[in-house]
């Protein structure tokens, strides 16, 4: 029986054209001998490893689609090529895969089959905003999505804040880039005036902007302008 291949966790640019310089050598490395993909688009997938300007051709890729809509069962299939000993990349719509993706399930059934997981270097926007926010990077979480209406969303953003303030703990959350200035704003009316909240945009792109203020000082901003931007949001009280 051949060795198994390898599953290889394959980070994703978040957004412009300077793909080349952001990526570490070894992602391209392995872009250029791996055939089979297991990705969150195939179009987003394409565009991305053609920006990579790899060796292959892209029409002799092989993809496979793990989004939302894909069932538990087909994902064991995925996996197959590694159990004939081909290497596999499993590459999220931005980012690193398996963080706030679908990716974290195709590989626990890796591990499950004994396959080697390697995770790649690359950019994360949820730890580079935590990184470049100044707030507690020590003890933090990342929430996702928070609800889209009020009044859940005032409820757990205020429930956010004592969990920040009783733990001294980070608290990291995003909202679909169209809504963000929404979210923006409920923040500004729902949370304390001392919390410190930070807003990191569209970054490693031209559009980046990372500024954390207080609430009663992001009050006084006019000018930002985050509507359709990747935005990942922290808040930290106390």
């Amino acid at each position: 029986m051949s060795e198994k291949g390898v599953l290889y966790l394959v980070p994703c640019d978040l957004g412009g054209d300077n793909v080349k310089k952001i990526m570490p050598e070894q992602v391209l490395d392995v872009l250029n001998v791996t055939k089979y993909y297991i990705v969150e688009n195939i179009r987003t997938a394409r565009r991305y490893i053609s920006k990579m300007k790899i060796e292959q051709k892209i029409d002799d890729l092989d993809f496979s689609v793990l989004n939302k809509h894909t069932q538990p069962e087909e994902l064991a299939g995925f996996l197959a090529p590694a159990l004939q000993g081909e290497n596999i990349g499993l590459i999220s719509e931005a980012g690193v895969p398996g963080v706030a993706d679908p990716g974290a399930d195709v590989v626990a059934i890796a591990h499950s089959m004994g396959i080697r997981v390697v995770p790649l270097v690359g950019p994360s926007s949820i730890l580079l905003s935590l990184m470049a926010s100044g707030l507690n990077g020590q003890n933090f979480a990342f929430l996702g999505y928070i609800p889209a209406k009020n009044p859940d969303r005032s409820k757990q953003l205020k429930q956010m804040e004592q969990r920040s303030e009783s733990l001294n703990q980070t608290q990291i959350f995003i909202e679909t880039p169209f809504r963000n200035m929404h979210l923006f704003d409920d923040v500004l009316k729902s949370c304390s005036d001392s919390t410190m909240f930070c807003v990191a945009r569209g970054i490693t792109t031209d559009q980046e902007f990372i500024k954390t203020l207080s609430i009663k000082d992001w009050k006084k901003q006019k000018d930002i302008d985050l509507n359709k931007i990747p935005t990942i949001f922290l808040i930290k009280k106390g």
